[in-house]
């Protein structure tokens, strides 16, 4: 439980985040912000929205492979942050943890309801500067990694997603997931050698190495 000490503090910071301006918010943590918009700052929800919106919505993209129920997921978490913000307190977990995890479990919602159902198309992603040939190229490794990612089962393509793709490390993985450091190394593991086995057949056509690791 949170001593009065601790509370204290928690509204000191609030108080003084409250009162920066909002360009000076982007060197305050998600925490900090988030105990802000508790105690009813509205510019520190809108520095998490531009800061967490993203990541979540790329997030939700990755495992449910569907824009439009990637942006419902996204605005669902997003709501239940800001329902819990002000029992928030700093210290007790990391909000991109949080965020993790609740979009994690509303992505396994979804994708048990739809159990049985066909793969969905593949979007194609959007063009960017280099020449066509190359454009190309990456627009078929990203739809092979897609679609390979796609088949994986559920837990170890969340697992590879988040250390793989979001980069996060297996201590925070596991929190998310809810299961176990060792879990999750061979989720991962198990995952890798699955993708790899996808793209064995795309490998020297697309480009992709070997991947050792």
């Amino acid at each position: 439980m949170l001593s009065p000490i601790d509370a204290t503090q928690d509204l000191g910071y609030a108080w003084l985040v409250m009162n920066m301006p909002f360009d000076a918010l982007g060197d305050v943590s998600n925490e900090a912000l988030l105990v802000a918009f508790g105690n009813g700052d509205r510019a520190s929800a809108q520095a998490l929205t531009m800061r967490l919106t993203p990541v979540v919505l790329g997030y939700a993209t990755r495992l449910l492979r569907d824009h439009a129920e990637a942006e419902d997921v996204a605005q669902e978490a997003m709501l239940r942050l800001w329902k819990i913000a002000p029992e928030w307190r700093q210290g007790e977990a990391k909000v991109t943890t949080w965020l993790y995890r609740v979009v994690t479990n509303l992505c396994t919602d979804r994708l048990r309801k739809k159990r049985g159902k066909g793969l969905d198309e593949i979007a194609e992603p959007e063009d960017g500067q280099p020449s066509q040939e190359t454009r190309l190229m990456d627009k078929a490794r990203v739809s092979a990694l897609e679609a390979a990612l796609g088949t994986l089962p559920e837990r170890q393509r969340q697992a590879v997603v988040l250390r793989h793709i979001e980069g996060l490390s297996n201590p925070d993985i596991a929190q998310i997931l809810n299961v176990s450091v060792e879990a999750v190394e061979s989720l991962v593991s198990r995952g890798k050698r699955l993708l790899a086995k996808r793209l064995a057949g795309e490998k020297d056509r697309l480009g992709f190495e070997d991947d050792e690791t």
